[in-house]
């Protein structure tokens, strides 16, 4: 008997060693009212909210850091790993953002870095009380304008994904990736008013492989931005508008040989936007490339500009002062594949390239697209353009 004992004792070890002792032990939830959290709506809740962190993080199994429904104010905060098993920040609330000097004029207000494996869900609302804060960011009518947080920033994050999430009112961008991998956006909503300045819905910069889908996005700014180091990027089943369209760039400003590649936009419409899809590089530049990307199946509804290359970007009144100037960064392999709708000004396809770095291989298929205003028809500009186009061309295509 005591022989099988010892046996059956071998085989229970050596099975958690083929499949893993974290997933012998049981999830465990992390509330933070346990913590000390009070949903009032004007206690700091910041303290607490770490404590049940670092207990999740250090804990060996599946944690769960839950904050059930209520209002909960927070100051600027850090959720750091490494984390010994997968993690997920459970928000059937809300989150209120503080607006205490000392947590508004900074980068994050909910930051993630340095995690693997991690869930933002649960149906909740992050509320970044950006209404009080946008005067100090319009650097449009502000010369003292101050840097202001985003609502959730993920840093070095991988293997994770945010869903059935709202965002109201943030400070500045909603959500900030930046040095991410593997991450996937679903099911969420973005709000802040179209005169908000600088609320990016999602901004992605130096990341790969993440995937946006099934989301709602209106704001003051690019509803998605892609910046340098963001590639195999893919947007599905999104609406934007109000907003400034779904972009790439701007590319070339600050350092050579920026990149962006591997884009893919599908399935999305714009209802209102000031912009559809759209690439903008700044004039001067730096050497950079964007190629390899894709915008097809798209509704427009009345955006200003459905179709925009720009490589003349720059939004202050100094550029001007400059005299001429080419952009250097190299836009290639370029598809704009069945895109149809209404434009609310009658040049609908605007593609404006570097005459010293042309566009390569840009290509229009099938594009049907009206306008019912003053002046006639939609008509379409190409500058410095070498491409071809198929199928459809309404307006008449320029390549």
């Amino acid at each position: 008997m005591a022989m099988r004992c010892g046996f059956d004792i071998f085989v229970l070890l050596l099975f958690l060693c083929i499949i893993g002792v974290n997933s012998a032990i049981p999830p465990k939830i992390f509330d933070v009212v346990k913590y000390g959290a009070i949903a009032d709506g004007k206690t700091d809740n910041t303290k607490a909210f770490v404590r049940a962190w670092k207990d999740a993080c250090a804990y060996g199994g599946r944690s769960r850091v839950w904050i059930p429904k209520g209002t909960f104010m927070l100051g600027s905060v850090s959720f750091e790993g490494s984390c010994n098993g997968s993690m997920a920040f459970l928000i059937k609330g809300t989150l209120k953002a503080s607006m205490d000097p000392r947590n508004m004029f900074t980068d994050t207000w909910i930051g993630f870095r340095y995690v693997n494996n991690l869930t933002v869900k649960g149906g909740g609302v992050l509320d970044g009380e950006g209404n009080v804060a946008w005067p100090y960011n319009d650097c449009r009518t502000n010369s003292q304008c101050k840097p202001l947080p985003a609502t959730l920033r993920f840093d070095f994050i991988t293997k994770s994904k945010v869903l059935n999430l709202r965002s109201i009112n943030s400070k500045s961008t909603h959500f900030n990736i930046f040095a991410c991998e593997d991450m996937e956006f679903s099911h969420v909503r973005l709000r802040a008013p179209a005169n908000s300045p600088n609320t990016d819905g999602i901004h992605i910069g130096s990341s790969t492989n993440i995937k946006i889908s099934h989301s709602i996005i209106t704001t003051g700014d690019d509803c998605i931005s892609m910046v340098s180091g963001s590639q195999n990027i893919e947007i599905y089943d999104v609406a934007c508008g109000p907003g400034h369209g779904i972009s790439i760039g701007s590319l070339g400003r600050s350092h050579d040989h920026e990149y962006v590649k591997g884009i893919s936009v599908r399935n999305c419409s714009f209802i209102g936007s000031d912009n559809g899809v759209r690439i903008k590089t700044w004039s001067p530049s730096l050497y950079s490339v964007a190629s390899n990307i894709t915008f097809e199946d798209i509704v427009m509804q009345s955006p200003s500009n459905p179709i925009v290359i720009d490589q003349q970007y720059c939004p202050s009144s100094h550029c001007y002062l400059q005299g001429e100037s080419s952009s250097a960064v190299q836009i290639k392999d370029v598809t704009f594949r069945n895109i149809w709708g209404i434009s609310s000004t009658k040049v609908a396809v605007n593609l404006q390239c570097s005459g010293a770095m042309p566009c390569k291989n840009v290509k229009l298929i099938n594009i049907d697209l009206g306008y019912n205003g003053p002046g006639g028809r939609a008509t379409s500009m190409c500058s410095h353009v070498i491409g071809s186009s198929y199928g459809k061309q309404v307006p008449a295509g320029c390549l």
